[in-house]
């Protein structure tokens, strides 16, 4: 008898995410570029010249990815943590991204944030950690007029000043 495999596959998290377009090659080309994904493999699914199954690892992360078989794209929400969130966005702006929230250090919980929406309609929160306040500070600048208009444009699902 065989023993049980690890229930998450190595390389794979607890939770993961499937970004599902219409046009999956052209997603899978804008995160190699912007945020440097690794293409791990990709499948045809059951209509010729679609893909039904993609996978692509960010970071330590991999996403999945498959071109939808409804008549509209369902946008992902995706946060990505990275060292330099600057020099990212400015990646993800030349791969064809849009900014939705710019830059900013305003954040409560000591993350550096900018929000895009990348060329398929996906919207990714670029997150680098600059600091680690306590539970009881972030709280408390959660309070604070400068942390709450903060947070509140990035409740915004469009450009900034929606709001």
């Amino acid at each position: 008898m065989s023993s049980k495999p690890e229930p998450i596959p190595e390389g794979y998290g607890t939770v993961t995410p499937w970004i599902v377009t219409s046009d999956t090659a052209r997603a899978i080309e804008f995160i190699k570029a912007a945020f440097d994904g690794e293409e791990l493999g990709r499948v045809e699914g059951p209509v010729p010249g679609r893909i039904g199954h993609a996978e692509v690892r960010i970071g330590t992360s991999i996403v999945l990815l498959f071109d939808t078989p409804f008549k509209t794209d369902t946008p992902a929400l995706l946060r990505l943590y990275v060292e330099d969130a600057a020099a990212v966005l400015e990646r993800a702006v030349d791969a064809g991204a849009t900014i939705v929230t710019p830059l900013t250090d305003v954040q409560a919980w000591g993350d550096r944030i900018a929000r895009l929406r990348d060329p398929l309609g996906n919207i990714w929160w670029l997150q680098e950690r600059v600091e680690a306040p306590s539970p009881e500070e972030a709280m408390r600048r959660m309070e604070a007029p400068e942390y709450l208009k903060a947070m509140e444009q990035t409740q915004v699902m469009d450009a900034p000043g929606l709001i």
